[in-house]
């Protein structure tokens, strides 16, 4: 009997203790209630919730408005720890129903980063089977600033914009005084219809938009109604304006750009940002209401020049106190400083004068671009503040096609690419300078293989044609022959020698230079013709330009730099010609200007010049002819401290290269 007492004694403790164990502890419970928090499972967390909590807590003051909170604060990296009660803490609250657990919540915020420390108050709670742990929960949770009550509000500081400067800090992109125009309703008096029609055709808007603004729901009768923005430069546009009734105007900061069409491509413009583009930018970065950079520096520098909005996170309490929760510091946009002369830029695009084209212009030692133009441009002052109706669309249809960014297109470059040609063959060994060439006539072919295909020459030569004769005269068929001679596999080798098919080294983005639309010349009749740049061979200004630096290096080709912080004077490509080699080119394209395609309008220049003159022929096929682009590249022959690289579109009619070749000449005497 006493043994069986004893048994049923054992038997009971080990019943006992198991039910001790199945029973859940505040810290098995608060962690679980952590695992849900981390996760933002907070309707989950509400169920764990004690009933004094969920009375005098909706759901809707939990759940809605924890979720809320945290998608404004665009909370992330949520991470909620504490430490678990240690075993005579846990026995005490175990005995008493109660328990009292210190946590830390850490977050990134839209503000920065936010911790605190709070406690938690657990109660058991249910009978039998239900009984559990559960927390009583206030919002001190969300934030211990807000447990007695509070509103949490963001406010946020918008940098200034960076400002686009040339070497010599003169501005490209400026934050400077704009005027908004705008109308007070009640002045409008009694010709308001009347008014309305002047204010629209002086803006450029429609009387439609104008009576929209003047409706919306916030307008009252002796507000400043917004319309339009203009320069303030525009003081002619004020002065009619402000002689309508009705009209006032103030004064806020806008994007200016004082070079207009001169630097329109290069340095773009800003603009609202589209939906589209929103969706693509971080959260938080950009709202609805943000500007953009939208093309040309503007957008290829948006990050630097937009800078980051400042950002509190605050609690105003019942006493209209606050306190700041988490605050970010407004960082300013940075300024971009550009190589670029605006002197230099814009008297080279004037040169243009409406001509379609590209041009730039580098210190040929330095690598510094002292000017990228494409003509005909806009002007983003236009865009942002003009009063031409439909712009844009005018824009979009000119035939002139002011919208293409022509310094970053190719163009097959004629025989501006002769002297490459030419460097190619001197340093495979493929060409003897000195050897003469038999050409008779001003056609030739290569036999059968070519049908009735002939590459044509400008003029006849007297006697055997050697390198120096090849490049006065600009003779294709002397290139041709010696294309042909080398071999395809070495010229595509030596163009590659020279960037093609290669990323230029630049900071804007250029399209890379082509050998050919499948990047090979496996046809002869291709090969001969790429050598003095047709074919299907293109460059872009800013290239070719680079390209030429190689005769003012002692061989090397300079690494072309655009903003001030670059490092000058270094190579992209090196030792693609001895010295005695540059030296013959050189006074080869001395001799171009002065005896050879060129003399006609450098021959008399108040300076030495030299260069090589270019013609592409634009055509389909190989029959008849076709439109003509006119390139020259030009330096002054003894400072060599400035080189133009530009082409003209459609000169056939015009003197070909000639009419480039004149401007050019007239730039670098200007320069001097």
């Amino acid at each position: 009997m006493r043994k069986a007492i004893v048994i049923a004694f054992v038997t009971l403790i080990a019943l006992l203790t198991a039910c001790s164990a199945d029973k859940a502890t505040p810290n098995d419970r608060f962690n679980s209630y952590l695992e849900k928090w981390n996760k933002q499972e907070f309707a989950d967390m509400y169920k764990m919730l004690s009933s004094d909590t969920t009375d005098t807590y909706p759901t809707d003051q939990f759940v809605d408005r924890y979720k809320k909170i945290y998608e404004d604060l665009n909370v992330s990296k949520l991470q909620v720890e504490f430490d678990k009660l240690d075993k005579d803490s846990l026995e005490k609250a175990m005995d008493q129903g109660k328990a009292t657990i210190p946590f830390n919540v850490s977050m990134e915020t839209i503000a920065g980063p936010v911790s605190f420390d709070y406690k938690a108050e657990l109660v058991q709670q249910g009978e039998d089977k239900e009984e559990n742990w559960y927390i009583s929960w206030d919002p001190g949770f969300i934030f211990p600033e807000i447990k007695d009550g509070g509103e949490i509000s963001i406010t946020s500081t918008a940098p200034v914009r960076g400002e686009i400067r040339d070497r010599n800090d003169m501005p490209l992109a400026m934050n400077d005084t704009i005027y908004t125009i705008g109308i007070v309703p009640e002045k409008l008096g009694a010709s308001a219809e009347q008014n309305k029609k002047k204010i629209a055709n002086l803006l450029g808007v429609s009387v439609e938009s104008i009576n929209e603004s003047l409706n919306a729901s916030w307008v009252e009768p002796n507000l400043f109604v917004p319309i339009a923005k203009i320069a303030k430069t525009d003081q002619e546009l004020w002065n009619k304006l402000v002689a309508i009734d009705g009209i006032t105007r103030q004064e806020s900061t806008g994007r200016v750009y004082p070079g207009g069409e001169a630097t329109g491509s290069l340095v773009g413009y800003i603009g609202q940002i589209t939906a589209e583009e929103l969706k693509e930018k971080d959260p938080g970065t950009y709202d609805a209401n943000s500007v953009i950079g939208k093309r040309g520096l503007e957008e290829l520098y948006e990050k630097q020049l937009r800078g980051e909005k400042g950002i509190k996170i605050i609690v105003t309490n019942d006493n209209e106190e606050e306190k700041v929760l988490a605050e970010t510091a407004v960082k300013n946009g940075e300024n971009i400083k550009l190589t670029i002369d605006i002197n230099i830029q814009e008297k080279v695009y004037e040169s243009f004068n409406g001509d379609m084209g590209t041009a730039a212009i580098i210190h040929p030692k330095t690598g510094e671009t002292l000017g990228l133009i494409s003509s005909p441009s806009f002007d983003p002052n236009e865009i942002l503040y003009g009063t031409e109706p439909n712009l844009w669309e005018k824009l979009e249809n000119d035939e002139r096609n002011p919208l293409l960014n022509r310094f970053y297109s190719t163009f097959a470059p004629g025989s501006v690419l002769k002297p490459i040609t030419a460097a190619i063959g001197l340093k495979n060994g493929s060409i003897d300078p000195d050897e003469g060439l038999e050409i008779k006539g001003k056609t030739w072919g290569n036999g059968e293989g070519w049908g009735d295909y002939k590459v044509t020459r400008a003029s006849t030569s007297n006697g055997p044609v050697d390198l120096h004769d090849a490049l006065v005269r600009s003779d294709n068929i002397y290139f041709a022959m010696q294309a042909v001679e080398m071999g395809a596999k070495a010229y595509e080798k030596g163009l590659k020698s020279f960037g093609f098919r290669e990323e230029l080294p630049y900071e804007y983005p250029i399209t890379p230079s082509s050998i050919s639309s499948s990047g090979k010349l496996d046809d002869e009749v291709l090969l001969a013709n790429s050598s003095y740049g047709q074919g299907e061979l293109e460059m872009s200004s800013i290239h070719l330009a680079a390209a030429y630096t190689v005769f003012l290096n002692e061989g090397n080709m300079i690494k072309p730099t655009l903003l001030t912080s670059e490092d000058t004077s270094q190579y992209w490509k090196e030792d693609l010609l001895s010295p005695e080699q540059v030296n013959r080119i050189k006074n080869d394209l001395r001799d171009v200007v002065q005896n050879g395609t060129a003399k006609k309008y450098g021959k008399n220049s108040a300076i030495p010049i030299s260069g090589k003159t270019g013609t592409a022929e634009l055509k389909l096929t190989s029959e008849g002819s076709g439109e003509e682009n006119g390139w020259f590249v030009g330096y002054p022959t003894e400072s060599e401290d400035i080189l133009i690289a530009m082409m003209i579109e459609e000169t056939k009619e015009r003197g070909g290269s000639g009419y480039t070749t004149k401007k050019v000449v007239d730039l670098l005497n200007k320069m001097k």
